[in-house]
């Protein structure tokens, strides 16, 4: 540790968090919130009554689990544009900002596992509500908006919060592109650019460990007061 620079990290951590961090966050962010909208959505299908739109959610979030992340990134981020503009008959590709196309991509990619985690939500309600619900004249959107997601949610908030922890973790791999501020993006430029990669990436790890443990110990607490004692 002798010749561990703890200097480099004292001059850069400020630009660290209020640029790399914030882009990270803000990223997380929207993407589970639109990841969760999505992925709802796509529980509902999964259990629809109908074998063509279960079919249809089912082969997606198959597809997407089955397919790793970085993957998805360089195809959206760098296919897109020219399949878009093959589409609507352009002569140049699509312009996608960098943050859009991380965005759109974590959306779709997350929601295939938010999907999972509120169908098993879903299905944890027991039936004798649902059937109550439509006893009472609700139909499907009615009994699920009132009856069945509410309980749901309720249910699946330490489980949606720990999947949201591993999106946290999995926006770095936006690394990749080379175009976007993220927290490890910004670092790895600081690295290079000073010469101190060990300092750099040593600081950027205890970083994610500390708000990641330290996030997961919340998560428990609030597992904690939100379960429901049947």
């Amino acid at each position: 540790m002798s010749h561990f620079d703890f200097d480099v990290i004292q001059r850069s951590w400020l630009y660290l968090f209020t640029t790399g961090m914030k882009f990270t966050l803000t990223l997380t962010f929207f993407a589970m919130l639109g990841g969760i909208v999505f992925g709802t959505l796509l529980a509902m299908m999964r259990l629809s009554h109908s074998k063509p739109i279960s079919l249809v959610a089912t082969s997606y979030v198959n597809l997407i689990r089955s397919i790793p992340l970085v993957l998805v990134i360089f195809w959206f981020y760098f296919l897109v544009p020219f399949i878009g503009a093959w589409l609507i008959g352009a002569s140049e590709p699509i312009r996608v900002g960098a943050f859009q196309s991380a965005m759109i991509t974590f959306i779709l990619f997350e929601a295939a596992y938010y999907c999972e985690i509120m169908r098993s939500g879903i299905q944890s309600i027991p039936r004798g509500q649902i059937s109550a619900g439509y006893a009472l004249g609700m139909n499907y959107w009615q009994m699920m908006g009132n009856i069945v997601l509410p309980q749901a949610f309720r249910n699946m908030i330490p489980i949606l919060l720990t999947q949201t922890i591993v999106l946290f973790q999995d926006v770095s791999l936006v690394y990749v592109l080379g175009s976007v501020p993220d927290f490890v993006s910004v670092a790895s430029k600081i690295a290079q650019r000073d010469g101190r990669l060990v300092e750099m990436y040593s600081f950027v790890a205890v970083v994610y460990f500390v708000m990641s443990f330290g996030l997961s110990y919340l998560v428990k607490q609030l597992q904690r007061r939100v379960a429901i004692i049947r």
